[in-house]
């Protein structure tokens, strides 16, 4: 499939291009991504480990019809800047810093994916008056985020590639997942390299792992609102989506069928479908 052929939805979500920016936090450059008018209510959006703010291109400008949408490039990540050693509460900073500079200060929400919902659990713990509220998208709670487990086992120089055709192809997500939209996959494997020395490499940083916060720990200690989604074919079982409702109290848990650990990239739609009923519920605006 070509570009042109690509869903019509698909196409126009990427023609509202966001506004790139970036801002310093403790030393390091964190990029931004940026969409909508920042009169509106602001929400931040997370990514996973190994990934970057590009994986919501798709998926920002549906919801930058009634908020300020920012996503960053945690620290390791995308085109950020590397840190000496990494930790949620770090990152948790990095979340509140990119919310200010990149506009969505009015009661802002945060969105995080995977390892990226550990860090908004970890924003909205320990950042909780900052924030309106927090919503996990299909974060276990394991005492690692699962990108990260293989990231231990092959902790090296990331390998470099000839040419960005050779890179690219080499594209995929961790966890991996049986289904990956060829449109979507195109566009994030794109952003997700850079040129090095010899060829291209990955853009995340592979020393990026580190001490972590549990979010067993993280989710009773909220200090605002909170929503899960789960992803029917992720990585949270029953029996876990039973611990974290009860962890959470009367906060809403949601299923997105049919999709896998990274909704994003093979039920973009439903993931939108979902997060615009919970912000609409969460603060409603009129279009």
């Amino acid at each position: 499939m070509t570009a042109e052929q690509d869903p019509r939805w698909f196409r126009e979500a990427l023609a509202e291009a966001p506004r790139h920016a970036d801002v310093e936090v403790e030393g390091c450059p964190i990029h931004l991504r940026c969409w909508g008018d920042p009169e509106r209510q602001g929400l931040v959006l997370v990514h996973g480990g190994a990934a970057h703010s590009g994986w919501w291109d798709h998926i920002a400008p549906f919801l930058a019809r009634t908020h300020r949408v920012v996503a960053l490039d945690l620290s390791g990540h995308g085109d950020s800047g590397r840190r000496p050693v990494y930790d949620m509460l770090t990152w948790a900073r990095e979340v509140v810093a990119a919310a200010e500079a990149g506009g969505a200060v009015r009661a802002p929400l945060v969105v995080g994916h995977s390892m990226g919902g550990w860090v908004a659990a970890t924003a909205g713990a320990h950042h909780g008056d900052r924030f309106d509220g927090v919503a996990i998208i299909d974060s276990p709670l394991n005492d690692q985020p699962p990108e990260e487990r293989k990231l231990r086992r092959e902790l090296r120089e990331p390998k470099v590639y000839p040419s960005l055709e050779a890179i690219v192809h080499r594209f995929a997500p961790l966890p991996a997942q049986e289904v990956v939209l060829p449109h979507v996959r195109r566009h994030v494997a794109a952003e997700s390299v850079r040129p090095v020395e010899g060829g291209w490499s990955w853009k995340f940083d592979p020393n990026m792992v580190g001490d972590r916060l549990l979010l067993r720990d993280l989710l009773p200690a909220l200090r605002c609102r909170a929503a899960f989604l789960r992803s029917e074919f992720g990585l949270v079982p029953p029996p876990m989506i039973a611990e974290i409702e009860a962890l959470l109290g009367d906060a809403p848990v949601v299923e997105l069928p049919e999709a896998g650990h990274h909704p994003m990239l093979d039920q973009p739609l439903s993931l939108v479908t979902a997060l615009r009923a919970l912000l609409a519920h969460w603060s409603p605006v009129t279009l």
